[in-house]
């Protein structure tokens, strides 16, 4: 897609090409949130045909494996922040492009060095959080193959990143789906022993997910080393030598997204173990539940990492308005989805869960019948979800990261966790507190994320391009 001219700030026809550029860079990324998700889904739609236990093994590990593939996720967005940045100060650059991929790169792999030393050791760390040790067993041989899936996975976001950040994100979309299908295919063959593999079970499912990473990023490296558009910013020529101020740069906005990021799933990985303290068929029933959730979030992401583009390409052309433009776009197309859902979670619930486990069958009627009170919360906080990711991403356009960064640690830990421990073990409703708690510390993030924007937008305040 070729970059838009925004008309004059004010008129009707600034709004109209504000919104048809905002689709046309989201609804691939959305594509791409959702089939990345989709690989996770496939997971866990294996692991339900073999049994609930597999299910809340599987729930465990891929918890713990998440709670630090967060942090990496939200570093390597940097990558779009600063590369868009860049591309609305000066057009035609090319060596601060080059100098953001490369140091993304590097970032990647060591972030996944010490993801690795941790979760080697993951059977160890869940029987020290109190898990039951036969889950924790086969939690720790699939978390040992997974964990493997991290440095690919990582090099392909940054990659993605500063194809969304150049406006042509359908390749990214093309990676992912290859990928998706090809896990789906060695999830097949390495889980249940076909094709003359052995039966790996639960293990077979994180080799899976390893070599269809490494094939998302083994396209993308093509593309961009081969397509004209991408090949004159050599991305990877030189690559060892190291850039210090870039790398500075990169981490200095980087870091406080990661740590965001962080305090939002973590909450949700907290949950999971807690649902673990009170009983297996709410773990199951919980993990069911957070992927329809999470399958629904994709898509506000989808915007918010488009504003993310829009609003940094403004930010770098020092444009207020296209700023406000960009940033209340992509605002207003996220919530009117993620009300849409919502409904759907209230009105029609089982047809979701269906997709996960036989509703119909007498032995899934508890965990059914758990998922279906989880999804009548999870109705509640889908606007705040959607605003929180929204704002989030809008800030960070304008590289305002910090602030943000101890919004989501005082919503989160500061008031969601005691919350739903409180309602879910002192107030004795179980599962449901838990959840009532996350739709707290949602709601006071997306709050303070909205009010941090529109303080910024009303007095018209451009930060320092250096400001993080």
């Amino acid at each position: 897609m070729s970059d838009i001219t925004v008309p004059a700030a004010g008129t009707r026809g600034a709004w109209v090409e504000e919104v048809r550029s905002t689709l046309a860079l989201a609804w691939p990324l959305i594509l791409t949130n959702i089939a990345q998700t989709g690989m996770t889904t496939t997971d866990v739609l294996m692991m339900g045909r073999i049994g609930p236990e597999a299910v809340a093994a599987g729930a465990l590990a891929a918890n713990l494996h998440f709670a630090l593939l967060i942090f990496g996720i939200g570093v390597m967005s940097a990558a779009s922040a600063l590369i868009a940045t860049e591309k609305g100060r000066r057009q035609h650059a090319v060596r601060e492009v080059r100098r953001t991929v490369r140091q993304g790169l590097w970032s990647a792999l060591a972030i996944s060095i010490l993801a690795w030393c941790v979760l080697w050791n993951g059977e160890w760390i869940l029987l020290a959080m109190g898990q039951q040790p036969a889950l924790a067993s086969a939690a720790g041989g699939y978390v040992r193959m997974l964990m493997w899936s991290f440095l690919p996975f990582l090099s392909y976001l940054v990659l993605r990143s500063y194809l969304a950040a150049l406006e042509r994100p359908t390749w990214g979309l093309f990676a992912v789906v290859i990928g998706l299908v090809l896990n789906a295919i060695l999830n097949w063959v390495f889980m249940f022993g076909h094709l003359g593999s052995p039966a790996l079970g639960l293990p077979g499912s994180g080799l899976a997910t390893t070599l269809a990473s490494w094939s998302m990023v083994f396209v993308l490296a093509a593309v961009v080393s081969l397509d004209r558009r991408f090949r004159r910013y050599r991305l990877f020529g030189r690559w060892w030598v190291p850039d210090w101020d870039r790398l500075r740069d990169f981490w200095r906005l980087g870091f406080p997204i990661g740590a965001t990021l962080v305090f939002e799933v973590s909450i949700f990985n907290a949950a999971v173990f807690l649902m673990g303290l009170i009983g297996q068929p709410q773990l199951a029933a919980h993990a069911i539940a957070i992927q329809i959730a999470a399958l629904t979030f994709m898509v506000p992401m989808g915007f918010a990492q488009a504003a993310t583009v829009r609003v940094g390409k403004a930010f770098g052309a020092r444009n207020r308005d296209e700023i406000h433009r960009a940033g209340w776009t992509a605002f207003a197309l996220g919530i009117g989805f993620m009300t849409l859902t919502a409904v759907l979670m209230l009105v029609v619930p089982k047809p979701m869960i269906g997709a996960f486990i036989d509703v119909e069958d007498p032995r899934n009627a508890t965990v059914v019948g758990f998922a279906v009170s989880f999804l009548a919360v999870a109705a509640l906080f889908q606007v705040a979800d959607g605003a929180q990711v929204l704002g989030a991403g809008m800030l960070r356009g304008l590289h305002d990261t910090r602030l943000p960064m101890l919004f989501a640690l005082a919503g989160y830990w500061g008031l969601g966790l005691p919350i739903g421990v409180a309602l879910g073990f002192w107030a004795g409703l179980g599962g449901v507190g838990i959840w009532i708690g996350l739709a707290a510390g949602l709601t006071m993030v997306a709050v303070l994320m909205m009010r941090r924007w529109t303080a910024r937008d009303a007095l018209g305040l451009l930060p320092s391009r250096n400001e993080g």
